[in-house]
């Protein structure tokens, strides 16, 4: 169980805190919300 939440809470920093570079500096959610509002 502990394995689970620590996965789940490694999940949430790579895809809502994670800054790339290559994303123009955005988390990937961030990324992909804006791709969405340009489209």
């Amino acid at each position: 169980e502990h394995f689970k939440q620590e996965l789940k809470e490694y999940m949430d920093y790579y895809n809502h805190e994670r800054i790339k570079s290559r994303l123009s500096g955005m988390s990937p959610v961030k990324y992909r919300e804006r791709a969405q509002l340009t489209a």
